[in-house]
């Protein structure tokens, strides 16, 4: 088969597992510390049942796998759960999908993180304390590399991506054959009863917990366009791989903890402990750890590929704010960058770089993302009626109920350990983003966009430029306003109660005079030290349609200068946009120190109409 340069520069099979499943791989750093954590409350005992708990996660994981197949095979342009509820459900289904995704998104850069910063400090006990602002280190780091618009090839994310699984695989063979556990670290778990006396209640905590695990499961169905040829082939055989990999992984790990009866250990991960049981505190040790928080470092950057795209696209349909479509000069969407950086630190100071505080609430809105995309494909069967379309129909029908099943259990049984923070901020994004968009429907309606107007008339116009004193920006500043129209006017405040306010203003009118610039010169009176409601007040009685106002600022030639300026054109620009209707425009000057003598060009700042 002949590959074509552009395919060349797609992803194959195993590119596609480094690039697209670093969420999910990574999820094996804590999806059985969050099962461990739980089932600890019911003593010794309870902790051996993580095995049945995790091959319940590992089923729920088979189902959504077989799923996606078909959401890949039906959505061969990307066909994620905001693309499937958006054809199928409506845009409301759609609205829920992007919400669930952006607060996904944010969750996985702060678990990632936290869970990144705790395998270095298990490693090195002595960072334990500094945990935090080493989290709001790493952030930053990410942060900074996306804003210069790194790229990252599938090729870079292979060997750490591989060294990983190698290191969790040897992790669990070394320990299935080794006879004693090397070293086994002193556990903290609260002994309270037999698992008899917890009951069901505390599996289902568990299985919640450990649904954390499922996250990025998703990934490859929304990225089918960055396989190579034959496109739906690849994706299918990764997203299977995928779930061979994660289940094989989750399920070896949840055998040793059995085997090795693992507890929570303040400050030691139990990924750590099982490194440390396995293959003792020696380089293999410190091999799974430095993978561990290389890996997790990678799956939270995966999030900036994917929020400030998503959010271009929402921002794009008008359920965002227009910033979110812009592009710095590098090529990246920095409002969502930054915003994801900004939740996310706050997430991290708030759980106080707390990988366990931070997992609770991760996997509510993935698994209403995964309800949604199912319940989209049993619409999308149901339509097309393809062939043996009754079977696929029964699979994605069964996926959305066990998933629909799952995001119910996983909201009661976390609500009190944080997951109200997200059933909270899930309806709140979805009337956010449609009160933007009633918004911009509003203000689109207003402007006639999309209809032809009326021809365009003449009108009066008045061009007011602020004065404070003759010199060359007042010079100009008047040259910009006589190139705009022919009548201008200069303004000037004068405090009446101060007297050497009066007397300055005396002064400007005899250099006025003397200057002669053909503009009149307005005095506006004012008995109050009052910057802007002279000119304000002014303004407002005007019996004219349109006024400019145009207000001559100094660009300093250093920014440390900006420090000397006192910012009166910033304070009248606001209140003239807050008070009047009239266009400001804020005319910055350049002045070059070395060459004085030169016009100086003016930089248009800001244009906005009152």
């Amino acid at each position: 088969m002949t590959v074509t340069t552009a395919d060349r520069h797609r992803l194959g099979v195993l590119g596609g597992l480094a690039a697209l499943s670093l969420d999910a791989m990574a999820s094996v750093a804590y999806g059985p510390e969050a099962i461990v954590l739980v089932l600890a409350l019911g003593g010794t005992a309870a902790i051996g049942l993580a095995l049945p708990v995790t091959i319940a996660i590992a089923v729920l994981l088979l189902v959504l796998v077989l799923s996606y197949r078909q959401v890949i095979a039906a959505f061969p342009e990307g066909g994620g759960s905001y693309g499937v509820s958006k054809k199928y459900l409506g845009r409301r289904a759609s609205l829920v999908a992007g919400a669930s995704l952006v607060i996904d998104y944010v969750l996985n850069v702060a678990v990632s993180v936290a869970a990144g910063v705790a395998a270095l400090t298990s490693a090195v006990p002595g960072l334990y304390a500094y945990r935090v602002w080493l989290a709001l280190g790493v952030l930053a780091l990410v942060t900074a590399v996306n804003l210069r618009g790194v790229a990252h090839s599938a090729r870079m994310f292979i060997v750490p991506t591989a060294v990983f699984v190698a290191a969790i695989l040897t992790v669990i063979l070394a320990g299935l054959f080794r006879e004693s556990p090397a070293a086994v670290a002193a556990g903290s778990a609260e002994q309270a009863g037999q698992v008899q006396t917890i009951g069901l209640l505390l599996l289902l905590k568990a299985f919640a917990n450990g649904c954390a695990a499922l996250t990025g499961v998703e990934a490859i169905a929304n990225a089918v366009p960055s396989f190579r040829k034959p496109r739906i082939v690849r994706a299918q055989r990764a997203e299977l791989t995928l779930g061979i990999l994660l289940a094989v992984m989750l399920i070896g790990l949840a055998v040793l903890i059995k085997r090795f009866e693992i507890k929570p250990v303040e400050g030691v991960t139990v990924l750590s402990q099982l490194a440390d049981a396995s293959l003792g505190h020696g380089f293999g040790y410190f091999v799974v750890q430095a993978s561990t928080v290389v890996l997790l470092a990678l799956a939270a950057n995966t999030s900036y590929g994917g929020l400030p795209v998503l959010g271009q696209l929402l921002a794009k349909d008008h359920y965002l704010p227009h910033v979110f479509q812009l592009r710095a000069q590098r090529q990246v969407y920095r409002y969502g960058i930054g915003f994801l950086t900004g939740v996310s630190a706050i997430l991290l100071i708030a759980a106080r770089g707390d990988v366990n505080t931070l997992v609770p609430l991760f996997a509510i809105g993935v698994f209403i993302g995964f309800t949604l995309s199912q319940a989209g494909m049993v619409r999308h069967w149901w339509s097309r009626r393809p062939a043996g379309w009754r079977l696929k129909l029964a699979l994605n029908g069964f996926g959305a109920l066990l998933t629909g099943v799952a995001a119910i259990v996983v909201t009661a049984t976390k609500f009190t350990s944080g997951a109200w923070l997200i059933a909270v901020a899930l309806p709140l994004l979805v009337f956010g983003t449609e009160a933007v968009h009633r918004s911009y429907r509003r203000i689109g309606s207003r402007l006639e966009l999309g209809r032809i107007p009326a021809k365009p008339d003449a009108r009066r116009s008045r061009i007011i430029v602020p004065v404070h004193a003759v010199s060359k920006l007042t010079r100009e500043a008047l040259s910009v306003a006589k190139g705009l129209g022919n009548d201008v006017v200069a303004v000037h405040a004068v405090n009446t109660g101060d007297p050497d306010d009066v007397q300055a203003f005396v002064r400007l009118l005899d250099d006025w005079q003397a200057w002669h610039p053909g503009v009149p010169l307005v005095a506006l009176y004012d008995e109050r030290r009052r910057i802007t409601a002279p000119i304000v007040s002014y303004i407002r009685h005007l019996e004219i349609t349109t006024v400019f106002v145009l207000i001559p600022e100094v660009e300093p030639e250093h920014l440390w200068q900006r420090i000397l300026q006192n910012n009166r054109g910033a304070l009248l620009a606001h209140a003239l946009r807050k008070d009047t209707d009239a266009v400001v425009c804020r005319l910055r000057f350049r002045v070059p120190d070395d060459e004085p003598e030169q016009d100086v060009a003016p930089t248009l700042l800001s244009v906005s109409k009152g």
